[in-house]
């Protein structure tokens, strides 16, 4: 089989372009598209083939259709002068009949010395700035607009009205907390307080009573005392 085209793969893009970070493997990607009703073979080489990994780097390539190649530069220690990179990729291309296999493509195919129409781009490379990863901080609008811009097109929630419904919950929920709390140290003292009236209204009536047998106060009373006063004080400090 044959064709007369002398571009047998579309390359997109023509230059591959690495977001460069040191230490770091980058890869890229390209298309090879076959646009004829031939089987088309490829290959592809690199000046620095130590630097970069090209898989596929050969393969056939169906009619109207389409192939990826992913290129991966290894990690590289240090930046280029001025971002320069004067690497070149070279993607050869050649018909081979229906049925041959990615097994079947050899070097031999691309020897222009055996009569072979072999079609060749060259591919340069470029490294780019990586991209800045986004600000945590909305920035503000332009003039005359407000700089908390709405979350939905149709303006119902902006960030300023989100912002005041959720401090307006958390007021709502502190302040539910606090009265909770508060009423809870007034039963609290309230239950001590009438417990300790009500130990000092036994306390007051034993004392009568002792008194109205003994005419003073015998050492059993004194005991008595001591030990309501040991109960009163550890109620408090509850």
């Amino acid at each position: 089989m044959g064709s007369d085209s002398k571009e047998l793969l579309g390359i997109e893009p023509l230059e591959l372009r690495f977001p460069f970070e040191t230490k770091k493997q980058i890869s890229c990607s390209m298309q090879l598209t076959n646009r004829t009703d031939d089987y088309i073979a490829f290959k592809v080489k690199t000046t620095s083939p130590k630097k970069y990994c090209v898989r596929p780097n050969s393969g056939i390539v169906p009619p109207r259709s389409t192939s990826d190649v992913i290129v991966t530069m290894q990690a590289q220690r240090e930046a280029p002068a001025d971002m320069q990179c004067k690497d070149k990729f070279l993607v050869q291309s050649v018909v081979v009949t229906e049925g041959t296999t990615t097994k079947d493509v050899t070097g031999e195919m691309f020897n222009k010395g055996s009569g072979n129409v072999v079609d060749e781009r060259k591919l340069k490379v470029v490294y780019v700035q990586p991209p800045r990863p986004p600000s945590p901080v909305r920035e503000g609008s332009e003039e005359g607009s407000s700089p908390r811009a709405s979350l939905s097109e149709g303006g119902n929630l902006n960030y300023q009205d989100a912002t005041r419904a959720h401090k307006d919950a958390e007021d709502v929920t502190s302040d539910s907390e606090t009265s909770a709390l508060i009423s809870r140290l007034t039963e609290e003292r309230n239950s001590a307080i009438q417990q300790n009236n009500k130990l000092l209204e036994e306390m007051d009536l034993v004392r009568r009573e002792i008194s109205k047998q003994n005419g003073g106060f015998p050492f059993v009373f004194v005991v008595v005392v001591a030990l309501l006063g040991i109960l009163l004080g550890y109620i408090m400090k509850r």
